[in-house]
């Protein structure tokens, strides 16, 4: 396992080496737009984690830079996230910051990959709602995940949900690109596929 400050992500210089990372995972064949959307789409769900996960703990995790440390599996999967400080203050206060961490790796993420800062916005929204959603109980990760959007402001898509069968479920706003490396499919939850696909796969996890 290796431990990284999560600053490596608004470096551009990282960010270009992750995107070789990428291509010995995937191969050359998607792009660096497809290879840094998926590493996006992985960073991001376990960047997000700690202070998502901690709105239900009472101890609000500091999603700052400076405070991340992300685990990285030695072929450089992102295991997860730990934060070393507790932040002072409620959502407003963790919209604020979460705000300032994502403004500050979106742009040289989109920058070194291609990808647009919209595309990599919707992801983080993506990544929000799903990691309220395992953390706690549906109704209550719904109402965070509104409250804490609200907070962050704008730049983020508001999280959206839907039921499968007895399941609510993060009706997506963002695409990982998956299925453009070769011989990859579709997520179940893929955007890209008509309503009634996707809950056909989906019910197929419930």
């Amino acid at each position: 396992m290796t431990a990284v400050k999560a600053t490596v992500l608004a470096d551009p210089g990282w960010l270009r080496e992750d995107l070789k990372t990428a291509e010995r995972m995937y191969g050359r064949a998607a792009g660096p737009r497809v290879l840094g959307t998926v590493r996006w789409y992985s960073a991001s769900s376990v960047l997000v984690a700690p202070s998502a996960e901690s709105l239900f703990t009472g101890r609000i995790a500091d999603p700052s830079l400076d405070a991340l440390t992300l685990n990285l599996q030695p072929d450089g999967r992102y295991v997860d996230a730990r934060s070393d400080r507790v932040l002072d203050g409620g959502i407003p206060e963790l919209g604020q910051a979460m705000r300032t961490t994502l403004a500050t790796v979106i742009p040289p993420i989109s920058e070194a990959c291609g990808a647009t800062e919209n595309a990599l916005w919707a992801i983080a929204t993506d990544s929000i709602a799903n990691r309220l959603l395992w953390s706690g109980d549906a109704a209550r990760a719904v109402e965070l995940a509104g409250q804490l959007a609200e907070a962050i402001g704008p730049s983020l898509p508001r999280p959206r949900f839907t039921t499968v069968g007895r399941n609510t479920i993060v009706k997506r706003a963002s695409c990982c690109l998956i299925y453009e490396i070769p011989r990859a499919d579709k997520c179940a939850s893929c955007p890209r596929q008509t309503p009634e696909e996707r809950a056909a796969r989906l019910r197929g996890f419930g």
